[in-house]
C-alpha cells in the first residue's frame, strides 16, 4: 500500500471524474494528499479531504507563480489540452491560518516556495520585486506552519536557464529561518535541484518527494542518482498529478495510481523490494503528515 504525497485532484483535468479516480485509489492504496496551490483549489482539497472517511487529505497554500502574475499554460494530456490558469492572489495569513484550522484533514501547509520559472518574461528590474515577494510570503507560511504544527510542502523551479539556483535561495532560506530558531518540518517536492543540494535538505530534517520524472528514459541522471543514495528514510512518493505522469505513462494525464511506477523504479534503483520501498516510503508519509 502506498502514499501519493502529492497530487492535485483539485484541478481542472479532474473536473468530470475526480471521485471515481479518489476511489480508485484507495482501493489498493493507503492515502493520497490532496494539495492547493492558491484559495480556490485550497478549499476545494479540503473538499474533498472532508468527503472520505479515511485516506485523503488536504494542503493548504499558495503557489509562488500566483503571488507574481496571472500566467496560463495548456498542456496536452491524452490527447486533450488542459489550460492552467494562475490567478494573481497576495499572501493573506490570516486567510491560510482560517483554511488550515478549518478542517482536521489539513495535515500541511503547502505548496508554497519559490519559483523563477517563467521570469524570461519578465524585465530584469522587475525580478528583485518578485523574488522579494515570494521570499516574504513563504516566511510568512513558514511562520504559519510552526505555528499550527503542519509541516511544510515546499515547491521549488529555477530559471530555465539556471535550473538549480532556486535551491540554493531556497537552502539558504530555510538555513536561516532555523538558525533563528524556527522549527520546520517539510519535503521539498518534486525535486529537482542537485545531489549536493538533496543532502542539505536532509541535513536539515527535510524529506526529499520525488516524482515520475525519476522513470524518464533521459534527462534524469542526478535524480535518479539521488534516488539510489538518498536514505530511504528521507525520501517519499508522489506523482504531482495530473503532471509528470511516468512511464510508461508519459503524455498522459498523470492519476495518483501512478504513484506505483515511481516506488518501483526507486526500488530498482537502491536494488531492494517494492515491498519492502513501498512500507518504508508509507511510513515515512505517516511520520511526516502525522495521520
Amino acid at each position: 500500500m502506498l502514499v501519493d504525497s502529492h497530487c492535485h485532484v483539485n484541478f481542472i483535468a479532474y473536473k468530470d471524474d475526480a471521485d471515481q479516480v479518489i476511489k480508485d485509489f484507495l482501493r489498493d492504496n493507503y492515502a493520497l494528499m490532496v494539495v492547493g496551490s492558491q484559495d480556490s483549489t485550497s478549499r476545494r482539497a479540503i473538499e474533498y479531504a472532508d468527503k472520505y472517511e479515511r485516506g485523503v487529505y488536504a494542503a493548504v497554500g499558495l503557489h509562488p507563480i500566483d503571488l507574481i502574475d496571472e500566467t496560463e499554460d495548456t498542456i496536452v494530456m491524452d490527447g486533450q489540452p488542459y489550460t492552467f490558469k494562475n490567478r494573481q492572489e497576495d499572501f493573506d495569513q490570516d486567510r491560510y491560518r482560517q483554511l488550515a484550522q478549518s478542517s482536521d484533514k489539513v495535515k500541511a501547509i503547502g505548496e508554497v516556495g519559490l519559483d523563477y520559472y517563467y521570469f524570461d518574461k519578465f524585465s530584469n528590474d522587475q525580478l528583485p520585486g518578485f523574488k522579494a515577494k515570494q521570499k516574504e510570503a513563504l516566511i510568512g507560511f513558514i511562520e504559519l506552519a510552526e505555528n499550527l504544527d503542519l509541516p511544510v510542502i515546499f515547491h521549488c523551479r529555477g530559471e530555465r536557464t539556471d535550473p538549480t539556483g532556486a535551491y540554493q535561495e531556497l537552502l539558504e532560506l530555510i538555513t536561516d529561518e532555523v538558525n533563528h530558531g524556527r522549527n520546520i518540518r517539510g519535503v521539498v517536492h518534486c525535486f529537482g535541484g542537485n545531489m549536493k543540494q538533496a543532502q542539505k535538505f536532509v541535513e536539515l530534517g527535510l524529506y526529499i518527494g520525488i516524482t515520475g520524472i525519476v522513470t524518464f528514459k533521459s534527462k534524469n541522471e542526478e535524480l535518479q542518482k539521488i534516488a539510489r543514495e538518498l536514505p530511504l528514510s528521507k525520501i517519499l512518493i508522489e506523482t504531482d498529478a495530473p503532471f509528470l505522469s511516468p512511464e510508461p505513462h508519459r503524455g498522459a494525464r498523470c492519476l495518483p495510481q501512478y504513484v506505483e511506477f515511481v516506488a518501483r523504479k526507486i526500488a530498482e534503483l537502491k536494488g531492494m523490494s517494492y515491498e519492502e520501498l513501498a512500507e518504508a516510503t508509507t511510513q515515512n508519509a505517516k511520520n511526516l503528515f502525522r495521520i
